[in-house]
């Protein structure tokens, strides 16, 4: 069977997705491609390398096209997940190459990629078939763009480069959040193989959750809320928190949020090219990892959403019907919420009205992803049917990574697909994600 591909339009994502690679690693001063802003990742040029080396790897691994370079396809196949910074400094690299050589790995990579697209016409393989290996390569990218972006959000303001296009921090209060009860009735996880044009394995297959009865905040929690739990004594407390929350913020030394900082007594916002008085941003929505989550809701005498629970909220109306976006039919776009690399911060909740689901919840997409209590795990039907990456998916089923739902303001508009799902450690700060509380009934 013949099977034809848009190669032009595979080309052209894949230029876009390298455009911007480039502006990401341009914000980077020349000094510090070596530095580690979170420990728990390997240094900036390991990036520069791992996206074409990962994208080399696949794309040839389906067309067998051979190595480009065999020393950096392997050194910089894949990235690092470990759970503690003593399990990181085991497993890192003590020595790296040239930047120079790095950037000309990169290079051919590229060139011989594009020249590879048009291989992937005609063939019968699934793999193939509208593209999908290149896919797999353009939204890794792009999800790569974001996890950039979290470790720049660490490192010191003097060494990033502030682009021209990038706006003011937006202030404000936030909109006031009101109680929604979503009835019971049916969510509905991923799709099903046939129904999109390309999506990662635990996409599929498509499955039916009964949701139970529950009542939900119409947005998430702000920084105004979650500094009622700080200056509350909520962190220096272990009835809060979960025994193996509680040793690990005591090992961090942790006491606030990460990118709270407190400059002789007066609370500050670390932006990404700026410090605000914490007061200015307090209806950004807070950024904590889900044990801190956790341990509020708790303080708070709530609980955290399930995925189905956040999935029924966002896409299904209450007379049953399933709609594509929490806000119907319409493209994502702007009006619709804080993502796709509109900005790079927050900005305060209840800004895109437009946003809001059948129910009138808001922010289920965009401004960070969110929290839910469902573990990462194998759901039935799942196979992993990338060949060439197996462990995409699976490698995390370990009960220590969980579901994070919709998406934030670094997330490409293409990840915003109702099917698309994604994971964290429950202990791991550093990601763009927020949360919003529910109570049963």
């Amino acid at each position: 069977m013949t099977i034809t591909i848009d190669l032009d339009g595979l080309k052209s994502d894949l230029k876009a997705a390298w455009k911007r690679s480039d502006a990401v690693f341009d914000l980077l001063d020349e000094t510090a491609w070596h530095l580690k802003p979170i420990d728990l990742r390997h240094p900036f040029l390991f990036y520069l390398g791992h996206l074409p080396a990962f994208a080399w790897n696949q794309v040839s691994g389906v067309l067998g096209n051979g190595s480009l370079h065999p020393t950096y396809d392997e050194l910089f196949e894949r990235g690092i997940d470990p759970k503690d910074n003593q399990a990181a400094e085991q497993v890192a690299i003590r020595e790296w190459p040239p930047l120079d050589d790095v950037l000309a790995y990169r290079d051919e990579a590229r060139d011989r990629l594009l020249k590879s697209v048009d291989q992937l016409d005609g063939r019968d393989d699934p793999l193939a078939k509208n593209g999908r290996i290149a896919r797999v390569v353009i939204e890794h990218e792009l999800m790569h763009h974001e996890t950039l972006m979290y470790m720049f959000q660490r490192l010191d303001h003097k060494l990033k480069r502030r682009p021209t296009n990038a706006p003011e921090l937006a202030v404000g209060t936030g909109a006031k959040p009101e109680r929604v009860t979503v009835e019971r009735g049916k969510a509905v996880i991923g799709a099903d193989f046939d129904d999109i044009a390309f999506g990662w394995d635990n996409e599929f297959p498509k499955s039916s959750h009964e949701v139970e009865t529950f009542t939900v905040e119409s947005l998430p929690v702000t920084i105004t809320s979650f500094r009622e739990f700080v200056e509350g004594g909520g962190y220096r407390d272990p009835q809060w928190w979960r025994l193996e929350d509680w040793a690990w913020r005591t090992k961090l030394g942790l006491t606030q949020p990460i990118d709270w900082e407190n400059h002789e007594g007066e609370w500050q916002y670390r932006g990404m090219f700026e410090v605000a008085p914490l007061d200015s941003v307090g209806g950004y929505p807070v950024q904590v990892s889900l044990a801190e989550a956790r341990a509020y809701c708790k303080w708070k005498g709530v609980r955290l959403p399930t995925e189905p629970e956040l999935n029924r909220a966002a896409y299904v109306e209450p007379g049953g019907g399933i709609r594509p976006y929490p806000w119907g039919d319409a493209k994502p776009n702007g009006e619709h919420g804080n993502f796709g690399w509109r900005q790079y911060a927050p900005v305060p909740v209840g800004s895109f009205p437009e946003g809001a689901s059948a129910w009138g919840i808001d922010e289920l997409v965009g401004n960070g992803w969110e929290w839910t209590t469902t573990i990462w795990e194998q759901r039935p039907g799942f196979h992993p049917y990338i060949r060439t990456y197996p462990g995409y998916s699976a490698d995390f089923f370990d009960n220590n990574h969980y579901v994070i739902f919709g998406a934030a303001w670094p997330t490409d508009i293409a990840l915003t697909r109702r099917s698309f799902r994604n994971w964290f450690q429950s202990q791991y700060p550093y990601v763009f994600a927020t949360f919003r509380c529910v109570t049963n009934g």
